[in-house]
């Protein structure tokens, strides 16, 4: 069974059936002629059903033997409550502890199948070895050791430290981890009482940034999109103007294609800003990027040009 999969060139894809962008996905492999099996991690392990055995390729799924797959599009895994499309406020409030113990099993196998595949050497978009290299902390620093640009940035829970880091210049702040937006740090949000806060967890803080921003897609060491953000917000998300898309100068091309190659990632979404001094800085390079919706506002084709490169997979397959 294991290898009829890798015989007809499978390709998995690993995140919710609901996504539009798996759904879009496995939409363009059927168009040419690519089987495709999704490993649905929103519905694991309430419906969908996954087993592993002792061996590297004893993979099935839904009853299905799924082996070594020809490539795999890694999107999401909803192992944690708070994740994208997750809904686990119930299950949380009647029993948190068995609830994170059931969140923490589930990561665990998951993690386990997609390691699986980068040891069997899937081609894998995103592979779990670049993921502990995705947290800002260790991203922006990874970046700045290549000697790519970054903006000046804390991550503390320290009140002296963040007065300290305000008194050189405006500054922006921020989750550690995301989820809300960014926010201009006021005087007002240097009092004590306001400091306090850090004490629940710690913040990002970061040089204020106030020009243009970019979204770079990389594909394969090779740039497939780029895309100025036209907005007046600080921060884009939700606030875009228009999208359009835009030759990236050939300097700032060769260090987007260079950031990916210093993390691991096969493919991204690059988000950069331009700051006081006209430099373009990255902010982060995101692991599982959003692209539809860029797609259907800059006339763009990141969708095509990743299935395409899945398709590439299935058919050496």
């Amino acid at each position: 069974m294991t290898q009829e999969a890798t015989r007809t060139g499978v390709v998995a894809l690993v995140g919710s059936r609901e996504d539009v962008h798996i759904q879009d996905v496995a939409r363009r492999l059927g168009a040419e002629g690519v089987d495709s099996v999704i490993v649905d991690t929103l519905t694991f392990p309430d419906e969908t059903r996954m087993s592993l055995t002792e061996g590297l390729d004893g993979i099935v799924v839904d009853g299905r033997a799924v082996g070594r797959p020809a490539a795999a599009y890694l999107r999401g895994l909803h192992s944690h409550p708070l994740a994208f499309m997750v809904d686990a406020e119930e299950a949380m409030a009647e029993d948190w502890r068995t609830t994170l113990t059931a969140f923490r099993e589930k990561g665990t196998l998951l993690l386990g199948l997609i390691g699986r595949w980068e040891q069997l050497g899937v081609p894998l978009y995103n592979p779990p070895s670049a993921d502990w290299l995705l947290h800002k902390p260790v991203q922006l620093s990874a970046l700045k050791a290549a000697g790519l640009p970054v903006p000046r940035t804390l991550w503390t829970n320290d009140a002296e430290a963040v007065r300290r880091f305000a008194a050189s210049g405006r500054v922006a702040y921020k989750p550690v981890m995301g989820g809300a937006a960014t926010r201009e740090l006021l005087p007002e949000d240097l009092t004590d009482e306001r400091l306090a806060a850090l004490a629940a967890a710690p913040v990002t803080f970061q040089e204020l940034l106030p020009g243009e921003d970019l979204r770079v897609y990389v594909l394969d060491g090779e740039i497939i999109a780029s895309l100025r953000i036209v907005t007046s917000a600080l921060d884009f998300r939700q606030n875009e103007e228009r999208i359009e898309q835009m030759v990236l100068p050939d300097e700032v091309a060769r260090q987007c294609v260079k950031a990916c190659e210093v993390l691991g990632l096969r493919w991204t979404g690059l988000d950069l800003k331009r700051g006081l001094d006209g430099e373009l800085k990255f902010l982060e390079l995101n692991g599982s990027p959003m692209f539809l919706g860029f797609d259907a506002a800059a006339g763009t084709d990141v969708a095509g040009h990743f299935a395409r490169a899945l398709v590439r997979h299935a058919r050496r397959g």
